[in-house]
């Protein structure tokens, strides 16, 4: 498990209040992340603390033939 990585939000857009921020790269190499792939973002209370737990969605990108 990856712990203490801290990343830093910027606006998405300047339309939008949207936020986003960089994965770390220890959890890009453990998920096997690659550009396109999608994260599902779920909320939980453990221990009276707010856990966010995100998923990896991988994309599958159809062969050319």
């Amino acid at each position: 498990m990856v712990d203490g990585q801290i990343t830093t939000l910027t606006k998405a857009n300047k339309s939008s209040q949207s936020l986003r921020t960089t994965v770390p790269m220890g959890i890009i190499k453990q998920f096997g992340l690659k550009e396109g792939d999608r994260l599902k973002w779920r909320l939980d209370v453990k221990d009276n603390k707010l856990v966010i737990v995100i998923e990896p969605i991988k994309v599958v990108k159809a062969e050319s033939r």
